[in-house]
């Protein structure tokens, strides 16, 4: 018989998916099997080693999540690991989004495959994945599965389009998705976060992510952008039975952070160095 105590992490390596699969290992105590593409080998074996030390088993593979191969192959192997009607948490953290303009004319301009790769990543693969858990009958009664945002979707950041565009498409996603699965007793949602220093944010920025952190820190009411581990904790929430009730919704916990942005990014004084 399976054990109903799983979480699956994609991007599960480094940043919030390496902190949320701490996070739900200790509270509510979920066994982990994450996915991550390899470019930090050391944070997976860190992130393992630290799952076990809460007790629980860490199965982590290397392969990339974000296409429909890699959602039918991941399923095949959570399957072969933690059994039918194992997984009791899936959390969508995958960060693999090109940067550039629409239609800037020039190197800077997005090239169709990398619209493709990007949604694809960003986006349709949480519906890839949720069409593999439930034709391997992988969810266990009353899953929660995650997906997560941040107020790029609600202004306009330089060069961030198409990051932007994934993540609306995810909201609609996790919008139909809670109403097929809701017969079901599932529950799916959207968990909206600000800025927090990750690789996938120092990706984004580069040389302005001081300064965007800086506007961040005075503008926010609480006067700090979150911390990787607040975030891990409201997905520990979520998961428990305090979250039984969300579904279908795109759950704010950026702190008041996206009219911050809209002030950081939006300004007319703002200088564009190219």
């Amino acid at each position: 018989m399976s054990d109903a105590r799983w979480a699956v992490i994609l991007g599960a390596s480094c940043g919030t998916g390496a902190a949320i699969a701490r996070a739900v290992s200790r509270d509510p105590g979920l066994h982990v099997f994450g996915m991550h593409r390899g470019n930090h080998p050391d944070g997976a074996l860190a992130v393992a080693r630290d799952v076990e030390a809460a007790g629980r088993r860490a199965h982590l593979l290397r392969a990339d999540a974000g296409t429909p191969e890699g959602a039918a192959g991941g399923a095949e192997a959570l399957l072969d690991a933690a059994g039918p009607r194992s997984v009791r948490l899936f959390v969508h953290s995958i960060a693999n989004a090109s940067i550039g303009r629409l239609a800037s004319g020039d190197a800077a301009q997005l090239h169709p495959k990398q619209f493709q790769k990007t949604l694809d990543a960003m986006a349709s693969s949480f519906v890839y994945w949720v069409q593999e858990l439930l034709a391997r009958d992988l969810l266990a009664p009353g899953a929660r599965l995650l997906g997560l945002s941040n107020p790029m979707v609600d202004t306009v950041v330089r060069d961030t389009a198409l990051i932007a565009a994934s993540k609306a498409a995810l909201e609609i996603y996790v919008r139909h998705l809670a109403h097929e699965l809701g017969p079901r007793g599932h529950r799916v949602n959207l968990l909206k976060f600000g800025a927090v220093i990750s690789p996938a944010l120092k990706r984004t920025f580069g040389a302005r992510l001081g300064a965007l952190h800086g506007t961040l820190r005075r503008v926010i009411p609480a006067g700090r952008t979150a911390t990787l581990e607040e975030v891990a904790r409201m997905v520990s929430l979520l998961a428990g039975d305090a979250g039984a009730w969300f579904n279908g919704a795109t759950i704010d916990f950026t702190g008041g952070e996206s009219q911050a942005l809209m002030d950081a990014l939006l300004s007319p004084d703002e200088e564009d160095p190219r």
